[in-house]
């Protein structure tokens, strides 16, 4: 598993890249690999300020559906129209071609609250 270290996780398996103000979220590698082929992502939040915690989408594997929960509070300013298409790209590649929505962060400091690469590792068990 590939948890790479300059992303900040959450307890529901999502990740956090932040730039400045700005973020991208997506699903970790652990997440991806739990759910199974990615079939659909369904996120209409688009310019929505969604709270910490609080459901901006899901995706729905073969044999599942999954809400997507994000990391800290903030407005989401684009979604990534490629997975209309392609949403096996969150399979594929979680951290690069498969992310999920850019945000501008409402409250940085709520990424305090959010865990390490090493410490989201011992969550999962790797």
């Amino acid at each position: 598993m590939n948890f790479p270290k300059d992303l900040l996780y959450t307890k529901d398996h999502e990740w956090l890249r932040v730039e400045g103000n700005q973020g991208t979220v997506g699903v970790t590698d652990f997440a991806q690999s739990e759910l199974g082929d990615i079939v659909y992502v369904d996120i209409d939040t688009l310019d929505e300020l969604v709270a910490k915690d609080g459901v901006f989408g899901s995706v729905e594997a073969v044999k599942t559906v999954s809400d997507l929960f994000m990391p800290v509070s903030g407005t989401v300013t684009s979604v990534n129209s490629q997975l209309e298409d392609n949403p096996a790209s969150v399979n594929d590649d979680p951290y690069g071609d498969g992310w999920l929505v850019k945000i501008t962060l409402s409250d940085p400091s709520e990424c305090d609250s959010l865990l390490s690469a090493s410490e989201y590792t011992e969550m999962v068990g790797q």
